[in-house]
């Protein structure tokens, strides 16, 4: 028997990873929450536009997945690209100066980057795996996931560097003066500069998303043929993929014990500028330390391909368990400067849950179904963060009522952004054991939790 070829001989792996770093490199990451206030929105407003966003992607998430197995997942990407495409023109463009247009450029962005997020999820994997079941070796998506995060991580560490880098004015213009140019930009101009080089990338997504092919091609005649159809047909997917989930223990475990770990750690992950100011770093180290972050992308998917390798899923649901409390409680110190290493845990644990999640996911799933069970995990996941910033802002604003009441003399803002992140590890410990101790019931008996590989 002729040796399997390597993954990566395969085009649609390859297409795979080009399409996950163009869709995911986004150049305004390092500069997100002043970019939508220097174009002249409020907090308030940001905060609005982003729970939209968080609405969006829980609404279209499983319907979307289950249009994917119903019409054909590359069809989905070609979507999804185009949509990218759209919400970057969207805030590249819109002119300045009316208050009312920008806002509602920036709402129907937010709708148009969530559902691209929601269309994405799940059908860009399910197209890759199902090209390795059919050419290669399934026991390769390990080491084809290592190489997509790794790859990932380099290109956010450019992306993140170079964001943040033509978003300053002073520093553009020294650059400029550096060549010879006598050109001055200003923050008007320079703002606007991630986004166009995200739009660059948006047409890079375009270009892997049309070069993919089905790996089981659609069969043009058993289409649905009308928009009811198309409905109905979508709907008994997502029906059936929901049952399959219920019925099956261990993918039950996988996306319950994923959501459980991912919605603690994204809340932590979204607070960073935050807490990178209370613990005494300089405001200008923020996208360095975003970029200098994304190193660990570079070495954790490695470490977790080992992992499945050498412990079994329960073994490794502990480890999630022991880094995440231990990270947690780092954070509680506000430690100068070595608050660093916590949040650096955060990040290498967060990497670990969307490795493990998607490694076990797939190696159960129907290919049928495979993207619209990985719609799912996607939904359950974006619900459970959406509902813990919900809870996280009620919580800090209990605790500034209660500073007031008390006539504290700190800062009542950063007081009860403290004693939030105080309450985490228990929280965590309480929601994880939960959890933990639920799957071990449903699985009480299972091969699965003790297999590796």
């Amino acid at each position: 028997m002729p040796p399997l070829p390597s993954p990566f001989s395969i085009p649609n792996v390859r297409l795979f990873i080009l399409f996950r770093i163009f869709f995911n490199s986004r150049f305004y990451y390092p500069v997100f929450t002043i970019l939508f206030l220097d174009y002249g929105l409020s907090i308030e407003q940001f905060s609005l536009l982003n729970t939209v966003w968080a609405i969006t992607i829980v609404l279209t998430e499983v319907p979307s997945g289950a249009l994917a197995d119903v019409l054909g997942r590359k069809q989905l990407l070609v979507g999804t690209s185009f949509l990218m495409v759209a919400e970057m023109l969207l805030i590249g463009f819109v002119p300045l100066g009316n208050s009312n247009l920008i806002f509602w450029a920036f709402l129907i962005n937010r709708i148009l980057s969530g559902l691209a997020e929601a269309m994405a999820s799940g059908a860009d994997e399910a197209m890759a795996y199902d090209s390795l079941v059919a050419q290669g070796n399934p026991d390769d998506w390990p080491y084809v996931l290592s190489v997509q995060m790794r790859l990932r991580s380099f290109a956010a560490i450019l992306s993140m560097a170079l964001g943040a880098l033509v978003y300053d004015p002073a520093m553009v213009n020294r650059l400029l003066a550096w060549m010879g140019s006598n050109l001055q930009v200003t923050q008007q101009m320079t703002m606007r500069y991630p986004i166009f080089l995200t739009l660059l990338l948006s047409f890079g997504a375009c270009f892997a998303s049309l070069r993919m092919t089905e790996s089981t091609p659609v069969d043009v005649e058993k289409l649905p043929g009308t928009l009811l159809r198309t409905l109905k047909a979508t709907s008994r997917m997502t029906l059936e993929a929901a049952g399959w989930i219920v019925k099956t223990p261990f993918a039950l475990a996988v996306i319950l014990l994923g959501m459980g770990y991912d919605h603690i750690l994204r809340l932590v992950v979204t607070m960073t500028s935050q807490y990178f100011r209370l613990i005494d770093l300089p405001e200008a180290s923020f996208g360095l330390i975003g970029a200098a972050l994304s190193v660990i992308g570079v070495v954790s998917p490695r470490i977790a391909e080992k992992m499945v390798e050498v412990f079994s899923p329960a073994q490794n649901v502990l480890w999630l368990a022991g880094l995440t409390l231990t990270a947690l409680l780092g954070l509680t110190g506000f430690f100068p400067y070595l608050g660093l290493l916590p949040i650096a845990l955060i990040f290498f644990v967060m990497m670990l849950v969307s490795f493990f999640s998607s490694h076990y996911l797939n190696r159960i799933t129907p290919s049928q179904q495979r993207a619209t069970v990985l719609s799912f995990k996607g939904m359950a996941f974006n619900l459970a963060y959406g509902l813990i910033g919900i809870f996280f802002a009620l919580l800090i604003q209990h605790l500034r009522i209660q500073g007031t009441a008390a006539g504290s003399g700190l800062n009542l803002a950063d007081e009860a952004f403290k004693g939030a992140i105080y309450r985490l590890p228990l929280y965590s410990l309480v929601i994880l054991s939960v959890i933990i101790l639920y799957c071990l019931a449903k699985l009480k008996g299972s091969a699965q939790i003790s297999q590796k590989g």
